[in-house]
């Protein structure tokens, strides 16, 4: 096969990722059921880590390998953790999560999972308040708390008795630190993914050091707001305790498309490392 052909391929199949992660909400889906059904279950709120993009084959969200809700036999979700203890759940995963979501969206998603009347919420919510546009263009701290807030009102006020699990934001400076002396990656990310951090990747310039350092330390505030807000709710949400962000992610455990989002092991790496949150509760 030509080079050149190759080269194109490759480049369009990271364009549609990104046009998928900057733009492209999709409808919210049930994994494998269906809003209406009988009341029980998990529902995932948050942005396209939770959808399992580009887990599959394709550069588009994949409910199917979601480390949440998912119901494939290759990804050991909270949804079939909790199918292996009560099947009376089985059809009750709902995915509500968008690519491109921000905290903003939070809301209106936890609005669309009161129909579906779940026990248990899941929230990963933050990576694109960083990552949509450039650092100045980052979610202010105060504000992404006040949105946040916002979609957990909504779901004490229609969801009272369900659990929620709230889980910090991965470290995304992890992923420049291992990625930045790859060639494939530092290709892909040159197309525009998560510019306020991966831009000019390979660069020691002290500005590009400052801005990486800067996205750092925002994630790290985002999830002491995380943090604060699952407390602030009450006994019945529980926060991850940074499992997710202390999650040492590999370059084995991404896609090789848009080499950032979680690859199916990444995602069954993820349900491992979260699920023990649940505690008790589990």
């Amino acid at each position: 096969m030509p080079r050149r052909w190759v080269t194109a391929v490759v480049c369009l199949l990271a364009l549609v990722a990104l046009a998928c992660e900057n733009g492209g909400a999709t409808s919210p889906s049930s994994s494998p059921g269906s809003p209406g059904t009988e009341a029980g279950g998990i529902a995932a709120l948050g942005d396209s880590i939770s959808t399992g993009f580009g887990s599959c084959l394709v550069v588009t969200p994949c409910d199917r390998n979601s480390w949440s809700t998912g119901n494939s036999l290759r990804v050991e979700s909270h949804y079939r953790r909790l199918l292996d203890q009560d099947p009376v759940i089985r059809g009750q995963a709902f995915n509500h999560a968008q690519a491109g979501a921000r905290a903003s969206a939070l809301a209106g998603q936890a609005e669309q999972a009161t129909r579906d009347q779940p026990d248990r919420i899941t929230v990963l919510i933050g990576a694109n308040d960083v990552c949509h546009g450039e650092v100045a263009e980052m979610t202010p701290v105060e504000t992404f708390r006040n949105q946040v807030d916002r979609g957990l009102r909504v779901l004490s006020a229609e969801l009272p008795q369900a659990r929620l699990l709230v889980v910090s934001i991965p470290d995304l400076y992890r992923l420049w630190e291992v990625g930045h002396t790859n060639e494939r990656a530092v290709r892909a990310w040159s197309l525009g993914i998560c510019p306020a951090l991966l831009g000019n990747p390979t660069s020691t310039d002290p500005a590009d050091r400052s801005r990486r350092d800067a996205v750092r330390e925002r994630v790290v505030a985002y999830n002491d707001q995380l943090a604060a807000a699952c407390q602030a709710y009450g006994s019945r949400c529980r926060y991850d305790e940074g499992a997710a962000h202390r999650l040492r992610f590999t370059l084995d455990l991404v896609n090789t498309f848009d080499w950032f989002h979680p690859n199916l092991a990444g995602q069954e790496r993820l349900a491992e490392v979260t699920w023990e949150a649940w505690g008790r509760d589990a």
